[in-house]
């Protein structure tokens, strides 16, 4: 843990707790209170995924008082406020190196921001050469983003809600061959999934950002960046590697995951 901490105070991003680089208020009455209750998908897939699924693959459906929940839920209205302070509605999640848990975290973000009821989330999988998103709900694609981008399927025909009100994600099927040449060809997708929806926050699980360029080819497309680093795993010059690529001025903020830390009872 420390050395993760050394690393971010030098880059000037230190806070205390497992959160790192948000809003000091955490208070869900400080998010813009829309109301999208009545937002049905009409011709998005809907998928039915057991409990038990998310219980096992650990995805947090935003309800409940376990001090998972309450983190996740603190972490989205963190980055809900800096997002609307901003005027930010793309985010890349990204993570130094394989197995730091960006996948979940950003899974786990968009159901939060979806939870809000202000908010719709979309979670696109960018991790091209290995991607995932869809195997956490234990599902096999018929189409993907792939299909979409070559214009064989509409948008629509390609989105997966999971049964989460508000959420929904836009699965890669498979590894795509030069990914990081086609991920630097996306700026007018990314146009596309902003102009859609006004009230969407667009997050993309992105490879990680020392393994490969293929993040790095796409992160010029995005508001913000938010960096996930693992406790005990995470090297301090990885870590400052990479806030020196993402830049100061796009990093939306930082996780701990599987932090040591936990939040006090409430």
């Amino acid at each position: 843990m420390e050395r993760i901490r050394k690393a971010l105070h030098v880059a000037g991003q230190e806070r205390p707790g497992a959160l790192v680089d948000a809003s000091a208020a955490a208070d869900d009455a400080a998010l813009p209170q829309v109301e999208l209750t009545t937002f049905e998908y009409s011709q998005t897939r809907v998928i039915e995924v057991p409990a038990g699924t998310f219980t096992a693959m650990r995805v947090v459906t935003g309800h409940g008082q376990d001090h998972v929940t309450r983190a996740y839920k603190l972490l989205r209205t963190r980055v809900l406020q800096k997002l609307v302070k901003e005027n930010w509605q793309t985010v890349a999640v990204v993570s130094p190196a394989a197995g730091d848990g960006k996948t979940l975290t950003a899974i786990n973000l968009g159901i939060g921001i979806a939870s809000t009821r202000s908010h719709t989330a979309l979670l696109v999988d960018l991790d091209w050469q290995q991607p995932s998103v869809h195997t956490y709900f234990r599902h096999r694609p018929e189409h993907d983003i792939c299909d979409y981008l070559r214009g064989e399927r509409a948008l629509a025909e390609v989105l997966v809600n999971p049964g989460v009100p508000r959420f929904c994600f836009l699965p890669c099927a498979q590894p795509v061959a030069d990914s990081s040449e086609h991920l630097a060809g996306l700026a007018a997708f990314v146009r596309e999934l902003k102009g859609r929806y006004r009230n969407r926050i667009v997050l993309f699980d992105m490879p990680p950002l020392l393994a490969t360029d293929d993040a790095l080819s796409f992160l010029p497309f995005v508001d913000c960046v938010l960096l996930v680093v693992q406790e005990g795993k995470t090297k301090t010059d990885d870590v400052a590697q990479s806030l020196d690529l993402i830049g100061s001025e796009r990093l939306l903020g930082s996780v701990i995951n599987k932090s040591s830390q936990t939040l006090p009872a409430y």
